[in-house]
């Protein structure tokens, strides 16, 4: 069959191990799952409440439109309903941006190490993938200007940076973005933004409504907890969401999503609950590491990456077998640590006391 060539060698995605896989294969009855950056909090009650009310109605098609939705985030953001443009989840943009941008002859700049999908989906386009190396956990933008050329399709901007947790500081942004060439577009992958306390953050919705080659990609699959529904949004200008929008597939936001995330951006007490919950998880492991002379970067997003010195296999094996799972650095480019998202008091606090031990029997090999 006459497949695209890079397809042959390229790997799909590999999510985090499940719940009950582990269950069944380690023979346990309790499984902390602290390894795919979700909301440990669950969703805002008011998201339950508007789902029990739409039970029905399973055999129409959603709202191609997602009239409610738009009306209600354009009114949060106080942006223009047509600067608006839907997926399914945050993922599904990245693959309209890339499908409507990339090509053979086209190239496009991202961080390495950053998330996968930026570099996997420019694969399967054919365009060629420029990475520039973090600096400490966060983008090298003056490297990533100078790898900006004529053929720069898409430059990404994961901030704060997946797998890292560093952000980007906004006069340093403001900098860069005044910098590149107007015919590249810039994405800002924003999907961890509402965990960030940083005093130094920026508003990328002020950016996007003020550079005509940008747009802010964010996510109801985190801090608002219904990553199960996927559905995302991007943020920009009209005339680049119009000419996006023949690439969005129709109907890709299904209907129990809309009615959810309409629901989930009118709480936003429960939204800065689960930031302030957040930081003092945060703070906790930051502790752990300070006091085990653990590296770390400094996170601004629901995870945190820790660098045991070891093989981040090696960790996660151990955690996963006393029924925590988290992800191992050694498939996000960072091959001795582990990065963890942030769960409850009582998650952090276990997850924590296996840590110790992991560095108590540890040390007890090695004399």
């Amino acid at each position: 069959m006459k497949w695209k060539e890079q397809l042959l060698t390229l790997k799909p995605y590999k999510p985090g191990k499940s719940i009950d896989s582990v269950k069944r294969e380690y023979h346990l009855s309790n499984i902390v799952k602290l390894a795919s950056n979700e909301n440990p909090f669950g969703s805002s009650q008011k998201v339950v409440s508007a789902l029990q009310n739409e039970l029905s109605s399973f055999n129409l098609y959603p709202d191609g439109y997602a009239t409610y939705l738009r009306k209600a985030v354009a009114s949060f953001l106080q942006v223009e309903e047509e600067q608006l443009i839907f997926g399914n989840g945050a993922d599904n943009l990245i693959q309209i941006i890339s499908r409507s941008f990339l090509l053979p002859g086209k190239n496009t700049v991202m961080a390495n190490p950053s998330f996968s999908q930026y570099k996997h989906n420019a694969i399967i386009e054919g365009a060629e993938v420029r990475e520039i190396e973090l600096i400490d956990g966060n983008h090298d933008l003056d490297s990533m200007l100078c790898a900006i050329d004529d053929q720069t399709a898409v430059v990404w901007l994961c901030s704060p940076n997946n797998p890292t947790g560093v952000h980007i500081a906004k006069d340093k942004l403001t900098a860069f973005l005044d910098k590149v060439p107007k015919q590249t577009l810039v994405v800002i992958d924003d999907a961890y933004h509402d965990y960030v306390v940083a005093d130094d953050f920026y508003n990328s919705i002020e950016f996007a409504n003020k550079y005509s080659n940008l747009i802010v990609l964010r996510t109801f699959s985190k801090i608002y907890g219904i990553a199960s529904l996927r559905v995302g949004y991007g943020v920009a200008n009209k005339d680049l969401i119009r000419v996006l929008e023949p690439t969005r597939e129709p109907f890709n936001v299904n209907t129990l999503g809309q009615i959810a995330a309409v629901a989930a951006i009118q709480d936003q007490a429960f939204v800065a609950e689960c930031r302030r919950e957040n930081r003092e998880g945060i703070e906790k492991f930051q502790q752990f590491c300070d006091e085990n002379q653990l590296h770390y970067y400094p996170s601004q997003a629901n995870f945190i990456l820790i660098d045991f010195g070891t093989s981040g296999d090696e960790v996660f094996q151990y955690m996963l077998e006393k029924g925590y799972i988290v992800r191992s650095g050694n498939a996000l480019g960072f091959p001795t640590s582990v990065r963890v998202s942030i769960g409850t008091k009582e998650q952090n606090k276990g997850a924590i006391e296996v840590m110790k031990q992991y560095l108590v029997d540890k040390a007890s090999v090695v004399k």
